[in-house]
């Protein structure tokens, strides 16, 4: 067991979620120009530029409204994310990414969920804070983003107080990431290659190293390092997750130096081991096979070598 390498130090003091502290006129400001933007969509770095609103579906395969797989208290996800009650997580369907061995092809691919209302969206995020969760979790929101800011505003004026996070691919544009400044707390995107010829054979996204750089590098300008308070539950700041693929596909060597050099040596990564064979992965080798002990601790080696300190991760 590794367990968690990373500078301590909890925060004291009393939090407050972004969004409680965004002005009325800003936060009104922010739904008009995303949902603008759905008009000719460019939210994320595919820019299809269809319209949503008028019922046009672009690589997403997503309208205008939520359109949602699934919801829970979920205990799977990183210790100071899960806590004693869960974090409160939103599977939002469909995705930006074409990933050939998604561990939830069945709702990034298979389209699997259905279209509510932003009133029913705001209801779910009320509902899981109810249950005690810890933070309201958005898996894969980058092309759903107008339909959430505009759900957290409602739910914010009914009560809602919790972190917000941003759990995502990784595959983001800087410029909507830059309407979300002062919304979400949290920052929890995959790093998931280094190299254009594997992101584009795998995920159907040759520019995918180029786009998830700018926007780590935004989002940690956004909040920081990931700041945990005294009972251990992680409050506001970047998290990132590396997923280790078959023979070295995801090119952790230039991910971890990039993140140790160019955001900062006390980010909090999850370097992930629990690759398996997903979706098409079984007819694209070396994707057809688990990863070997030797893969993962080869790149446990290269995280610490490149001088990251907080690192969560088990041996094999």
């Amino acid at each position: 067991m590794m367990g968690i390498m990373e500078a301590s130090g909890a925060q004291q003091h009393t939090f407050r979620a972004a969004y409680t502290l965004l002005r009325e006129s800003a936060f009104t400001a922010k739904i008009k120009t995303l949902e603008d933007i759905l008009q000719s969509c460019v939210l994320c770095p595919r820019e299809c530029r269809v319209d949503r609103t008028s019922g046009e579906r672009g690589y997403c395969n997503t309208g205008d409204l939520p359109f949602v797989s699934s919801w829970n208290p979920h205990f799977g996800e990183e210790r100071p994310l899960v806590g004693r009650h869960g974090s409160g997580t939103i599977f939002l369907g469909n995705c930006n990414l074409g990933c050939i061995f998604c561990q939830n092809y069945t709702i990034s691919h298979l389209g699997e969920g259905s279209e509510i209302s932003h009133a029913k969206l705001a209801d779910i995020m009320l509902s899981l804070q109810n249950t005690g969760c810890h933070n309201i979790n958005f898996v894969t929101p980058t092309h759903q983003v107008p339909a959430i800011v505009s759900a957290v505003k409602t739910a914010s004026d009914r009560g809602l107080t919790i972190p917000l996070l941003y759990n995502c691919g990784g595959y983001e544009s800087v410029d909507t990431l830059k309407m979300l400044d002062g919304i979400f707390d949290i920052y929890m995107p995959d790093f998931k290659y280094s190299d254009k010829r594997h992101a584009a054979n795998y995920s159907n996204a040759p520019d995918y190293p180029e786009k998830a750089k700018l926007a780590i590098k935004e989002m940690h300008r956004q909040v920081g390092d990931l700041m945990i308070n005294q009972d251990g539950i992680a409050e506001r700041g970047l998290l990132i997750r590396h997923l280790v693929l078959p023979e070295d596909i995801a090119g952790t060597a230039e991910v971890v130096t990039f993140i140790a050099e160019e955001i900062s040596t006390n980010t909090y990564v999850n370097i992930m081991e629990q690759y398996y064979p997903c979706y098409m992965a079984h007819q694209n080798p070396p994707l057809n096979r688990r990863i070997t002990a030797r893969e993962y601790s080869t790149v446990l080696e290269h995280a610490i070598r490149a001088g990251l300190k907080r690192i969560e991760g088990v041996t094999v």
